[in-house]
């Protein structure tokens, strides 16, 4: 560690850097182990030794307070030992009330690890990798930005191997069964907390890194140096980007959930919502209606199919049609369910009375959160 710098920032330092290291060996390591819980666990360890590193360095004591009655202003203290702040504490004070990515990102990781932390659900590794390698990612570069270039973790960290490019029957059957039992509340979670994010920081590679492995074909020793590249997409040139797009590199700009997990078809989102609101007509004529009011899905024929709202619908490019979320079904049900909402959509046929909503209500219908422009 540098010279200079203070006991208590060296010492967090090196528990953040171990702590960054061991989250990767747990990650990359093969076996049925807890991947991503493991990962979560130890990530969030390093990222809070990192804060504290930074507010000692800044001359701050990163540690809890309380009002004493008759004493004051003391700090709290468990077995003589200051209690120093969580990482949710910490990225209170570090980032006030600002919202980028990569503090979207820990609090995403924070709550998972608060579903996960007693379950065993490896199926989920492969939807999350993105917000797992962006954590490491936004680790190093804060690191770096604080500490210097010297601080860096790239040499001690690789690539890991692949086994397969298959995905087998059995792994595919497995993510399924994601959508029932205990598991389901960890899905529900996953869902809500991307489908509540901002579209900016959504597609930032700072919340979730996206990357694909590409074959690296070299035919000069000069550039055989490296087998695997990083190429950032926001930071790439239009001819970089002309290149990977021949090299058949896909760039998606909209984040999908866990492909089509639990999802259901146009008309098992009608009978769904037809036996949660009994009594109010909902076909599919109407459910066309309202995936066409909040902008759910493209129309038909539009060129690009994929972009959705992806907290209610995805678009499944085998079958070249759109599956709907659960999410979406609550949504629509809490929507048809206010008489006033459900004559607007349907264009003035209330569910009660049959007939023109009065003339003198107000025309008013909220439009879905995060709702495409």
């Amino acid at each position: 560690m540098a010279r200079g710098l203070p006991q208590t920032v060296r010492e967090n330092l090196e528990k953040c850097r171990a702590a960054a290291v061991a989250s990767v060996d747990a990650y990359n390591r093969p076996g049925p182990n807890f991947r991503t819980a493991h990962y979560i666990v130890l990530i969030i360890i390093a990222w809070t030794a990192l804060f504290h590193a930074i507010f000692y360095n800044r001359g701050r004591r990163p540690w809890y307070r309380r009002a004493v009655k008759g004493t004051g202003i003391r700090y709290v203290r468990i077995d003589g030992e200051p209690k120093h702040w969580d990482l949710s504490e910490c990225l209170t004070q570090y980032y006030g009330g600002n919202n980028p990515p990569e503090r979207r990102n820990l609090e995403f990781l924070c709550g998972l690890r608060n579903k996960i932390e007693h379950r065993h659900l490896p199926d989920l590794d492969a939807s999350l990798y993105g917000e797992c390698q962006s954590a490491l990612l936004n680790l190093e570069e804060l690191l770096v930005a604080e500490f210097g270039k010297k601080y860096a973790l790239v040499e001690q960290l690789a690539v890991s191997l692949q086994f397969s490019q298959i995905a087998p029957p059995e792994k595919r059957q497995a993510a399924k069964s994601l959508a029932r039992g205990a598991a389901r509340s960890v899905v529900e979670y996953i869902e809500r907390f991307r489908g509540g994010l901002p579209t900016e920081t959504l597609n930032s590679m700072k919340f979730a890194f996206s990357v694909f492995l590409v074959p690296k074909v070299a035919n000069r020793q000069s550039t055989a140096d490296a087998a695997v590249q990083f190429v950032r997409v926001d930071d790439s040139s239009p001819e970089e980007l002309q290149r990977l797009t021949r090299l058949n590199v896909l760039i998606r700009d909209k984040h999908i959930p866990i492909a089509n997990l639990d999802m259901f078809k146009a008309s098992q989102v009608v009978a769904a919502v037809t036996a949660r609101v009994p009594g109010v007509p909902f076909g599919m004529g109407v459910h066309t209606k309202a995936w066409k009011h909040y902008a759910a899905r493209p129309l038909s024929g539009d060129p690009h199919p994929d972009r959705t709202l992806s907290q209610y619908c995805v678009y499944d490019p085998v079958h070249r049609d759109y599956v709907y979320t659960q999410a979406w079904i609550d949504f629509l049900v809490k929507e048809i369910g206010d008489p006033q909402r459900y004559a607007l959509l349907t264009g003035g046929t209330t569910p009660a009375a049959g007939g023109p909503a009065p003339a003198n209500e107000p025309q008013v219908l909220v439009a879905a959160p995060n709702a495409a422009p």
